[in-house]
């Protein structure tokens, strides 16, 4: 990830839909506030706000087909849903160095949207779009990205069992087999480009436990909170 003057106190973690990203968010939060690391949790997009509708028309496919909502107009739904949440509920926590844990990020747009882009304009993508959220949007920069990466048929079976079988309940995203394909080869490239740490979450066919990965997880975030700063930590 670019570091830049905005970077916080923010773990985010990552994956391709099905992969348990809130689930291993519940964990780490629970076994970081039991170790005396008081955390502040957030999701996205946020569903529960009206700031996430241009979002949901979007994975609803009312705006237009996957193909025909360019990378850029996509991405900014995102972008938007994430900073009304952010001026309206969580930049204090922020501010005051409170420990942020997201459930999805700005991280998100790089795996679910640049995807769509020839991979020769991938890095133009990615510098726009760090520069869009924490330079001009002024958005919080994460300090630690895990990404849970699954494979993503084990993610689709994993969905088909979410859903029962109801291929409706899937959205524009969820719904394509090939598109969750590509999303992880973008993924992986954002994990290297951004430095993100990947965690393998299963063995190419089944999902490894959930206790097992959050062990990888828990690991990676207590190195990171390590190499904070003392004056950073104090009162957590």
């Amino acid at each position: 990830m670019p570091k830049s003057s905005n970077t916080s106190r923010l773990i985010v973690i990552e994956g391709l839909d099905g992969s348990g990203k809130a689930t291993q968010a519940g964990l780490l939060a629970e076994s970081l506030t039991a170790a005396g690391t008081p955390v502040r949790r957030i999701s996205f997009p946020d569903y529960a706000h009206k700031s996430s509708i241009p979002v949901q028309m979007y994975l609803n496919g009312e705006i237009g087909s996957l193909e025909e909502v360019n990378v850029y107009a996509a991405s900014t739904f995102y972008s938007i849903d994430r900073y009304i949440s952010y001026q309206t509920d969580w930049s204090r926590d922020c501010k005051e160095g409170r420990l942020i844990l997201a459930d999805r990020y700005t991280t998100s747009n790089a795996c679910h949207q640049m995807v769509k882009l020839p991979q020769k304009e991938w890095d133009g993508y990615l510098d726009w779009l760090a520069d869009l959220e924490y330079t001009r949007m002024g958005l919080p920069e994460p300090g630690l990205v895990i990404y849970l990466d699954m494979d993503p048929n084990t993610s689709r079976r994993l969905l088909e069992k979410r859903y029962g079988g109801d291929e409706s309940r899937k959205d524009l995203h969820e719904a394509n087999l090939f598109y969750l394909l590509s999303c992880r080869g973008a993924a992986l490239y954002a994990a290297e480009h951004w430095g993100w740490k990947v965690i393998r979450c299963c063995d190419g066919s089944d999902p490894y436990p959930p206790e097992q990965i959050h062990q990888a997880v828990l690991a990676e975030a207590e190195a990171w909170l390590s190499c904070q700063h003392p004056a950073e930590s104090d009162g957590f």
